[in-house]
């Protein structure tokens, strides 16, 4: 089956939080390969994510351990009432990647 090209139903911020839900010590690395994304765009996707109060980060010896704030709302006026914490009851359990 040929994939949809020119857009996707999750964004590139979508997948690496629900990555980062499935294991908050996760390298970015392995968040960029998950995710299908570079290292440097994973990086910017999480500083992005931080700012806007959907997660904290704390280091632990030499590992990043992040932290999800999910009773954040989504953004969009279309889901603003909505915390975030709903997208990833809904995929945040699927054991596949981003």
């Amino acid at each position: 089956m040929e994939r949809a090209r020119g857009w996707t139903f999750l964004t590139n911020h979508a997948r690496v939080l629900l990555a980062l839900a499935r294991d908050p010590s996760a390298r970015l690395r392995d968040i960029a390969a998950a995710c299908h994304i570079t290292e440097r765009r994973t990086q910017d996707i999480i500083a992005a994510l931080e700012e806007a109060g959907y997660l904290s980060r704390e280091r632990k010896g030499r590992r990043t351990q992040y932290k999800l704030h999910l009773d954040v709302a989504f953004r969009h006026p279309a889901e603003a009432h909505l915390p975030v914490r709903s997208l990833l009851v809904l995929f945040a359990s699927d054991d596949s990647e981003c």
